[in-house]
């Protein structure tokens, strides 16, 4: 809002940044955006602020990356840095409203626990009393135990943990997890149709009310409708009969992703993309195993603009599979036992995903690092703000 100081005021001096109190007459005026000013018949300074480390009222900020960190709440206060906010607020908004509507319960689940969800070493260790207790790698066991318990259809927004030691571009020790879990699914294949619909209604909610920042940031958001389905073993063919790039035994690494978005994109005129059926050493213990192929699972990772944004399947819900599935991966049942009981006494089949916040809106925003879609990140070389 443009304040005009005239007569007695006219000579008044403030610093860039500082908090005013301005009573005076709101106007029209063709001069601003707005369409208006005000009128300042006084002003009184409420906090004065110092000199800044860079210039705040430029289109764009002239900073790196760890300065414009380091100095978050300076940072917050320019608009296209704001804009990125509002659009992630508006994500989780959208993706809470859609699942309510549909019958879904929001859940509330630890995050501290006893053993990591994902059964590996990539967690955080902590002291608890006299105990050694982890922070949550995700709420897993918990959005299963849930189904099982009667809810059916369950779903948290919440931080998750990951003791990686990447420090790139596209990873975040600290990250909201938008995660789903329903029960009484006949396949995995329902999932993903779930997740489909899920996005269509977060991406049509941010093109609807997040048109002021969205043009500000010059970005044209999706029109989802099929997402295409690729399995794994079909990606890695793809990548080196076109691409002539080999790809790690299971899975994809960074340049494949990117390469696959690219064809996705050339192909099928999508920007994302499900890969599907991963084999079974390269998921968790509780993801279920293909009727025709036990060597392969009903799993599935969602890629957009060529980078990972979910990872999802079909779970166990039989306990002598579960505990079989267990065993082979080498873990020790007596560790989880609270949580393989849960499949003792019933439980529906089931599946569900978790959806990384940060990325999405990476990806979206066309942002040079994810660490820019959170506003105080977490990673292996930061603590502080």
């Amino acid at each position: 809002m443009q304040c005009v100081l005239e007569n007695e005021l006219a000579g008044f001096k403030v610093d860039v940044e500082s908090v005013v109190q301005v009573v005076g007459q709101i106007v029209e005026t063709s001069k601003t955006e707005l369409g208006i000013e005000v009128l300042a018949h006084e002003v009184k300074i409420l906090n004065g602020a110092e000199p800044l480390p860079f210039e705040i009222n430029k289109k764009k900020l002239q900073v790196g990356l760890d300065q414009l960190l380091n100095e978050r709440v300076l940072s917050l206060r320019h608009e296209r840095i704001a804009a990125i906010f509002k659009v992630k607020s508006t994500f989780v908004h959208s993706f809470s409203e859609f699942l309510a509507e549909n019958d879904f319960t929001r859940i509330f689940t630890p995050k501290i626990v006893s053993q990591g969800a994902e059964g590996g070493a990539n967690v955080f260790k902590l002291p608890y009393f006299q105990k050694e207790a982890y922070l949550a790698q995700s709420p897993q066991f918990y959005k299963q135990m849930m189904v099982a318990g009667g809810l059916e259809r369950v779903f948290e927004i919440a931080p998750v943990y990951r003791a990686e030691h990447h420090n790139s571009s596209r990873h975040l020790n600290e990250y909201i997890s938008l995660d789903v879990e329903i029960g009484f699914i006949n396949d995995f294949h329902e999932v993903m149709q779930l997740e489909t619909d899920v996005l269509q209604y977060m991406f049509q909610q941010v093109a609807k009310n997040c048109e002021k920042e969205l043009q500000l940031l010059q970005i044209e958001v999706p029109v989802i409708t099929e997402i295409p389905k690729i399995t794994l073993l079909q990606a890695q063919e793809i990548l080196k009969s076109k691409y002539r790039k080999e790809s790690p035994i299971g899975d994809l690494d960074t340049e494949g992703e990117k390469l696959l978005g690219k064809y996705v994109k050339e192909t099928y005129k999508s920007e994302f993309v499900f890969i599907t059926h991963y084999p079974k050493e390269a998921r968790p213990m509780y993801t279920m195993p293909n009727n025709e192929n036990p060597s392969i699972t009903d799993s599935f990772d969602l890629l957009y603009k060529g980078l990972e944004i979910t990872s999802g399947a079909q779970r166990i819900h039989n306990y002598e599979m579960l505990l079989a599935s267990f065993k082979e991966k080498g873990l020790h049942p007596d560790k989880f036992q609270s949580y393989l009981n849960t499949f003792r006494y019933g439980c529906p089949p089931h599946g569900g995903f978790g959806i990384g916040l940060e990325r999405v809106v990476c990806k979206l925003l066309e942002l040079t690092n994810v660490r820019e879609a959170s506003a105080f990140p977490r990673d292996c070389t930061r603590l502080i703000p």
